[in-house]
């Protein structure tokens, strides 16, 4: 049986599998039932480690064991494989899910809070800072500070990551709203992103970024997170941050984008 490396390496990221998970699973699958000796040949596992690889299948909802001896192995229906490891995988998150949430009040993060009060006391504000890379990484942390803004919000986008900010970032931006937090984004406005443009007046004053390309955020003028890459131009995975927690820069730039505030048009 030869299976294409590319179709290997998709099945890995799509199914967490390892290689020789996916190489066991399609050979199971090109011959329906088989022995764990038979799949070693021609997979090219090593017949040591077979087995385990079939147990790991087998928990994981790929594949059943058929009983007698010799000792088969049934592969299932691919559609069937798809649905088992979506109820895993949602079984797994909601108990993770779980477990995180009765940590609230629990000593254990009381604990790590004490450790990060100490901690943080021994580090001066202008070194707080650091670089983040891939988007979600961005997001994750533009999220946490959105969360804990007090005063002011302050966002600058383009026109494509208007419409990914009101999926990531909307939650997080009526609660602030309900807490008095002042909220200004601005991004070029088209066709496109009108609508979203519409849905962020729930929350925030909207302007029409014309002659600017940038990409960043300032939160109670004394936080910056920008992003050093056109968004157009490069994968999500390759999109890279920079977040600095410096009261001098941040406000020195908040004050120049309310000299472009002024002349932008207001969304209606």
């Amino acid at each position: 049986m030869i299976v294409k490396d590319e179709f290997l390496s998709r099945l890995r990221k799509i199914f967490d599998l390892n290689l020789y998970e996916v190489k066991v699973w399609t050979a199971l699958l090109s011959r329906g039932t088989s022995t764990a000796g038979e799949l070693s040949n021609i997979s090219d596992v090593p017949r040591s480690r077979t087995y385990d690889i079939l147990e790991s299948l087998e928990k994981k909802g790929f594949i059943i064991m058929k009983l007698g001896k010799p000792i088969k192995f049934v592969a299932l229906k691919p559609e069937e494989v798809v649905e088992r490891v979506k109820k895993n995988l949602m079984r797994a998150a909601k108990e993770r899910t779980t477990r995180l949430e009765t940590l609230k009040g629990d000593e254990v993060l009381e604990e790590l809070s004490v450790l990060f009060s100490k901690g943080i006391k021994f580090v001066e504000p202008s070194d707080l800072s650091g670089s983040l890379k891939g988007r979600q990484n961005l997001y994750n942390h533009l999220d946490m500070m959105v969360r804990d803004a007090e005063k002011t919000i302050t966002i600058v986008t383009t026109a494509e990551g208007l419409n990914r900010k009101l999926e990531v970032l909307m939650p997080s931006l009526e609660k602030c709203k309900k807490r008095g937090v002042k909220i200004r984004v601005a991004a070029p406005i088209n066709s496109n992103n009108l609508k979203i443009a519409k849905e962020f007046k729930k929350v925030a004053e909207v302007r029409n970024l014309e002659k600017i390309s940038a990409r960043f955020v300032i939160i109670d003028s004394n936080q910056v997170i920008f992003m050093l890459l056109d968004d157009e131009k490069f994968h999500p995975n390759y999109d890279i941050g920079v977040w600095i927690n410096t009261e001098f820069f941040a406000l020195a730039l908040e004050q120049l984008f309310d000299l472009a505030w002024k002349e932008m048009k207001v969304v209606k």
